[in-house]
């Protein structure tokens, strides 16, 4: 490995790499990206060194503004301007403001929850600053998961940038296999299961109820190949430059409760969001009642939905969640029981009956183009609108989809399928499903199908 001796030679090397990958995106962009990097390691260090309380929230005042407002400029004001254009027009008022055409960062909303909590960590007190300006650019920037996560934190990641690495034979080939993996799953499964829903959700008058409830169904897989699969990518590719990230997702879709799904789903936002705007609010209340637990919550999702885009569709899809999460931990059954201890020992048709009829509503408020087309998809299904066999979308490709259903579930304990293959199977025959694979995946890509979570 070059500069395999020379700590310094690695992450120089590995910081260009992280710079032209996200130049190739657009590069007029990378200057807010070092300009972010810049202003959060500046101010972990004032935050360090000040020696009054007052000059630390100064400082961390502005990572959060700093972090929050290209947040808001880039990704929210467009929105805001639009809904206060259609405000005073609705109502016979002219209106001069014009909308900011400007396209969003991609990995904006990632990396900016990355830095910030860095300088709520140091501010907090649970790590030291780093004083490495090299060091702290790499962890920003690290190109496997800097465009959709896993949203690492500092004390975690930063540490490996700063010892050096070896390459690694056993470590590479496991990348190499999760790298194919998730291959499989945004190629094989979530793109052309992406055909089926784009076709359902941008025409929902078109189909039926029992049609448009397939489709919100096959979107929760949809977006899970897509995102897993990116992850996975995202994984294998910091194992070949020894590195170690954050597996984002546990088989979320095995989950027996809305509870355990967002402990499954998207993990380490969900971990941020609990450390960083859900504990901090409840813990701003002397007495940390139900109600102010249901409060958290419901503020928690929201955010969590808008988070994903400056849409209502997007703030339903939080709030939803919330009150569902709210429900679930609410003691209905006796002092202590709730739906979110009572529903794992139920029988296994009643949770996924469940669970699959929660998160195909949720599907529908994440996937529709608006808000106008979600309740017309609501009214269609609920109304037993033109009911009859479901239509022909992707036909035989479902089959993609049992194989990986199917091979999620044989392998619960592994982080991905094909990790077992080396303790279980003969060498000639794991070759054979590797190229299986890979051809497979040659054969049926699609042209410039984007990752989901590349617009958020």
């Amino acid at each position: 490995m070059l500069g395999s001796k020379r700590r310094t030679s690695q992450n120089t090397l590995l910081l260009l790499a992280s710079y032209f990958f996200y130049g190739l995106w657009d590069w007029r962009f990378l200057g807010l990206l070092i300009a972010s990097s810049l202003i959060d390691y500046f101010a972990g260090l004032a935050i360090k060194n000040a020696s009054r309380k007052t000059t630390k929230k100064i400082w961390l005042f502005t990572s959060i503004l700093w972090n929050l407002g290209i947040l808001f400029i880039f990704k929210y004001f467009n929105f805001f301007v639009g809904e206060f254009n259609a405000l005073f027009s609705s109502e016979g008022i002219a209106t001069s403001y014009t909308i900011w055409n400007v396209i969003i960062p991609i990995g904006l909303s990632f990396y900016t929850f990355q830095t910030m909590s860095y300088s709520i960590d140091i501010y907090k007190g649970r790590m030291q600053p780093t004083k490495n300006l090299l060091e702290f650019l790499c962890f920003v920037s690290f190109f496997p998961q800097l465009v959709a996560g896993p949203i690492e934190r500092a004390k975690f990641l930063l540490p490996q940038f700063e010892k050096r690495r070896t390459f690694n034979l056993q470590q590479s080939k496991e990348g190499l296999r999760q790298i194919l993996w998730g291959l499989f799953k945004k190629v094989l499964v979530a793109d052309k299961l992406g055909i089926a829903v784009t076709l359902a959700f941008e025409n929902p008058e078109s189909y039926g109820a029992l049609t448009l409830t397939f489709a919100a169904v096959l979107f929760s897989f949809q977006v899970y190949c897509d995102f897993s699969g990116y992850t996975d990518m995202a994984v294998g590719t910091a194992k070949l430059f020894g590195f170690k990230l954050h597996n984002n997702f546990r088989i979320p879709y095995l989950a027996k409760s809305i509870t355990q799904f967002w402990q499954r789903w998207h993990i380490t936002l969900t971990q941020w969001v609990t450390d960083y705007i859900y504990f901090p609010f409840v813990q701003k209340f002397k007495k940390i009642t139900l109600r102010v637990r249901v409060l958290g919550l419901l503020l928690t999702m929201t955010l969590v939905g808008f988070w994903h885009g400056a849409n209502w569709t997007f703030l339903a899809f939080g709030f939803f969640n919330g009150v569902i999460l709210a429900i679930e931990r609410i003691p209905f059954f006796g002092k202590r029981k709730t739906l979110a201890k009572v529903l794992p020992n139920r029988p296994v048709l009643v949770t996924l009956s469940y669970f699959f009829a929660i998160t195909s509503i949720s599907s529908i408020f994440f996937r529709a183009e608006s808000i106008s087309d979600a309740w017309l998809i609501f009214r269609r299904i609920f109304t037993l609108a033109d009911v009859g066999i479901i239509s022909s979308l992707i036909a035989w490709k479902l089959l993609y989809l049992v194989a990986l259903i199917i091979a999620e579930i044989l392998t619960t304990k592994k982080d991905f399928p094909l990790q077992e293959l080396q303790l279980k199977i003969p060498k000639p025959a794991r070759w054979a499903i590797y190229y299986v694979i890979i051809i497979l995946v040659v054969r049926y890509a699609e042209p410039k199908e984007a990752f989901i979570y590349f617009q958020f």
